[in-house]
This record gives C-alpha cells, structure tokens and sequence, in this order.
C-alpha cells in the first residue's frame, strides 16, 4: 500500500481562516523587504533622467534605461498589489483565495524584481565601460539569483518529501 504524505502544515492545529491568517502575516513580513528595496531602487532610477550624463548615453543604453524604469515599474507595482487586495476584500472572507492570489503576485513581483535588479546592472557596467563583459556579468547575477531564490527553495522542499 502507497504510504499517504501529510500536508505540509498537517502538524498545526488550526481552521482554515487561522491558517490564512498566519500565511497573511507572513506574506506581508516577505513583502516588506522586497517591496521597500524595489521602491528605493526605483525612486533612485527615476532620478537617471534628470542628470547630466544621461544626454551621452547611446540608443541601447537609453533603451536599456527605459527598460529598467519600466520594469522597476511593474514591480514595485506588483509587490504593492498584495495592499490593495486586502483593502478591497477585507471582510468579505475570501482570505484563503486573497493569500492565494498575493503569494502568486508576490513571486511575479521577485521576478519582475530580480529582471530589473539584472538591467539596472547591465546598464551601470555598460555606461562603465565593460561592454560585453557587462552583459555576461549581468546574466551570471540574473542566474544567481535563479540559484538563490528558486532553485535553492525548490532543492530542500524535493528534500524534506523523501
């Protein structure tokens, strides 16, 4: 007979709601780190076009800025959608779906994150001089956070199921 896995959480006592409670807590401890980092950055990133150096960057390299603001954009963006969730279906008890629905903007927004973190970069070591070296540089880091923030998590869960 095929051995039957517990839930992952089967060790806790609690309802339904208590659960999507304690995941909601959780969520927003996450969010905060990345939201608030994904908001600094691109405030800084907003402030590029204003310089004097931006008037000397080539074509690719503008389009690489407008890249990185837009998708510095969409993140900050995406990270914040978890807000406007709660203010609109508090009280209306759908929590499990709304943390459901947050857990998945909040892994988009990562992603949407570490793509803006990977061109901010491509672009600084390109105005540096680095030329191509900055576009191997810039994917190493993309991948490395593919190893840290995936690969990593995805690796110890296959783990703790043997």
């Amino acid at each position: 007979m095929a051995e039957q896995r517990k839930p992952p959480d089967s060790g806790r006592h609690e309802t339904e709601e208590e659960r999507a409670d304690r995941r909601w807590s959780e969520l927003l401890q996450e969010v905060r780190i990345a939201q608030t980092g994904a908001q600094i950055m691109f405030g800084f990133l907003l402030t590029v076009a204003f310089t004097e150096r931006f008037v000397t960057l080539d074509d690719l390299e503008r389009a690489l800025y407008v890249t990185v603001v837009t998708l510095g954009a969409f993140a900050v963006g995406t990270l914040i959608a978890p807000v406007s969730y709660h203010r609109l279906l508090a009280g209306q008890h759908v929590k499990p779906r709304m943390v459901t629905a947050a857990a998945h903007l909040i892994a988009l927004g990562l992603v949407l994150l570490a793509a803006t973190i990977s061109v901010a970069l491509l672009l600084l070591l390109r105005v540096a001089g680095l030329g191509w070296a900055a576009w191997a540089i810039a994917a190493a880091v993309l991948l490395w956070f593919s190893l840290c923030w995936v690969l990593l998590p995805v690796a110890v869960l296959r783990r703790s199921k043997r």
